[in-house]
């Protein structure tokens, strides 16, 4: 008989309980004390599942849990994850994970140390280089380095330290830009030490308005990232001296420096970066009420042989700063001084007669009243190799001194500008004949003594070395003066002269003529007064040469000098006619000329073009990269989507 029966198992059973403890068998004794052992009972017993097989709730908070170690077992845990695949995962798990892991200092993790054995076996320890970050994995190689950069409300401490775990197996950030801050949530210290941390190769850390950081954060990063080298701090009002001076005590690889807007940094942070950080070449310090003479003075003195760039702007330094800078400013380069408002005359002279600025190549000065005809004409003597200079709003600065400078400056290549009223046409025209043969640019933009005038050409040389004129903006300048102005320039490639409402056609005539060299960039726009004449004689004279031509706002140009650009100009790609008087007529001239290669074509804000030029724009966009035909009201939208399907290599703005 048990040959024929198949009971579904052939394990013998040794007579043990079926039941693995007491307390499961007596559930069922009490179940069967309540049934009728001879007969099914009446009504079926109603016994839930948890009391028969499952367990009490004072049994189940009483399970094992990972979550129930205190932070300094599980940090030892976590340290000892091997790649940092793994510690991406882990990092996920729960806030207090992520929180633990970015915690690990770099020299505190464990993976490169740890073996596995297995069978008497050893293997190394995995060191996974793939990483997955648990916040968003969109790196960025930069200069040999990955780049990440946190804005507004993104900016957070825990994204701070997903990135720092996420990209520590990689060797951590090279560079790392915040600005701004999330209003709730915003990046305090613990964020920036997150990431001091995890990335101990940081060189280049960009802080700008985060308000809740303070010097804890940045002591944390001047401890752990030793090969810091650039340094931007901007409206960051809890960092004090104390974090800076950590920063040039630890950092000694620091070469650029940015300070803007920080309430708490005085003359005492500024010294010891000047004592500490010997590699500093760039310094930039920008209205920090707290910074004085001896902090930029020291600065500047303890790091004068290698220092090449220095930006000083609405500080409160005097006389005395300006001298220590002409002193011992040896390597200095590039030097911009704005809104010195405590800075008299006798700074900017000493600076210049103190023979130290040899090497200064750049020179940017804005809103200083103590730049006179005085001070511009020691600088000129004391800066033999000056070759940019920038004046914007030195209102005491005039014709005499402009020409003083531009004679004694023989090294001099580009002069700008901007807002000098003191500075008339006579001053300009003196300047532009006694520059030396380096002489490539000038630049006036907003100069309110230029008033259109004739002088007697018998007292001015011509300029044969200036390839670049630009005037914008300045009303007073016309017809008579741009004349003679082209006249000294027989050289130029390029032409900007831009919102000048009294030059006509009479005016901009002799300057075409006169340029021997070709026009290759010509910008005219919002000269109203220029008709189609003027433009055909650009088209005939330098068509062979000219490149780009900005017409916009030149309410007067019509088809006809379209047709002479098609006909004249071999290699012209820029082509701006917006607000301009072209019609549909233009558009087929221009698309009719084989020999252009349009690539660039504004078309703004002309009702004369409508969706009969539709077939013209296809023709032209065969090379068109560019195309604006923004409030072009006879064109309609159906015609624009048509024109974007195919055009689409073309970015087109509509």
């Amino acid at each position: 008989m048990p040959a024929l029966v198949n009971y579904g198992d052939d394990e013998f059973y040794s007579g043990a309980s079926f039941y693995k403890s007491a307390m499961d068998l007596g559930r069922l004794y009490s179940v069967v004390s309540h049934m009728d052992a001879y007969g099914p009972p009446c009504k079926r017993a109603r016994i839930s599942t948890s009391f028969l097989f499952g367990s009490s709730e004072s049994e189940q908070e009483k399970q094992p849990s990972i979550d129930v170690l205190p932070d300094e077992c599980l940090f030892e845990i976590l340290r000892r994850v091997p790649g940092g695949k793994e510690r991406s995962s882990c990092a996920c798990v729960s806030m207090r994970w992520l929180m633990l892991l970015s915690s690990i200092r770099r020299a505190e993790e464990c993976n490169s140390q740890t073996v596995a054995r297995d069978g008497g076996m050893t293997y190394p320890a995995r060191n996974n280089d793939e990483t997955v970050s648990c916040d968003e994995n969109d790196d960025v190689e930069s200069n040999d380095y990955l780049t990440r950069s946190l804005e507004g409300k993104k900016a957070t401490d825990v994204r701070l330290a997903a990135i720092a775990v996420g990209t520590s197996s990689r060797g951590g950030l090279g560079k790392l830009l915040i600005r701004g801050s999330n209003c709730v949530r915003g990046v305090t210290n613990l964020g920036l030490s997150a990431i001091a941390r995890g990335c101990p190769s940081l060189k280049v850390l960009l802080l700008w308005n985060v308000p809740l950081l303070g010097d804890e954060g940045l002591i944390e990063v001047a401890k752990e990232c030793t090969f810091l080298e650039k340094l931007d701090l901007c409206h960051c009002p809890s960092i004090s001296n104390k974090g800076l001076i950590a920063i040039a005590e630890n950092c000694p690889n620091l070469t650029a420096l940015s300070i803007e807007s920080c309430s708490k940094i005085s003359n005492e942070g500024l010294q010891a970066i000047g004592k500490f950080c010997t590699k500093l070449r760039t310094v930039s310090i920008k209205d920090c009420p707290l910074v004085g003479d001896h902090g930029v003075s020291s600065l500047v003195s303890s790091a004068s042989s290698i220092l090449t760039k220095v930006k000083l702007q609405a500080l409160k330094i005097t006389d005395f700063t300006l001298a220590v800078i002409g002193h011992y400013g040896k390597a200095i380069t590039n030097l911009v001084l704005n809104g010195l408002q405590h800075v008299n005359e006798k700074g900017f002279w000493v600076m210049g007669n103190a023979q130290g600025l040899q090497k200064l190549i750049s020179l940017t000065i804005t809103s200083c009243r103590g730049m006179t005809d005085v001070s511009l004409g020691a600088i000129a003597k004391g800066c033999a190799s000056l070759k940019q200079m920038f004046l914007h709003n030195c209102c005491f600065v005039s014709d005499n001194g402009l020409i003083s400078f531009a004679e004694a400056v023989g090294s001099l290549e580009s002069l700008q500008l901007e807002e000098c009223n003191r500075v008339t046409l006579e001053g300009i025209v003196g300047a532009i004949s006694n520059c030396g043969t380096k002489f490539k640019a000038l630049s006036l933009v907003k100069c309110m003594g230029l008033k259109d005038m004739a002088l007697r050409m018998l007292a001015f040389s011509p300029c044969c070395s200036l390839r670049s004129l630009s005037i914008r903006n300045c009303p007073g300048f016309g017809s008579a003066s741009l004349a003679m102005v082209g006249k000294l320039c027989p050289q130029l490639q390029h032409v900007c002269l831009s919102e000048l409402y009294r030059i006509t056609d009479a005016g901009l005539l002799p300057l075409l003529e006169s340029c021997k060299a070709g026009l290759v960039k010509v910008n005219l726009s919002g000269c109203l007064s220029l008709t189609d004449e003027v433009i055909s004689a650009l088209a005939r004279l330098h068509g062979a040469s000219l490149e780009c031509l900005n017409l916009d706002g030149c309410r007067k140009i019509t088809d006809a000098s379209l047709v002479a650009i098609a006909k004249n100009c071999l290699f012209l790609y820029d082509l701006g006619v917006s607000k301009c008087a072209v019609t549909d007529f233009g558009m087929a001239v221009l698309s009719r000329a084989e020999q252009l290669n349009l690539q660039v074509l504004s078309l703004s804000s002309c009702p004369g073009i409508s969706t009969k030029s539709l077939p013209c724009l296809k023709k032209l966009g065969r090379t068109l990269v560019g195309l604006n035909i923004q409030n072009c009201s006879s064109i309609s939208s159906s015609a624009v989507e048509l024109l974007v399907e195919n055009l689409w290599r073309c970015y087109i703005l509509s």
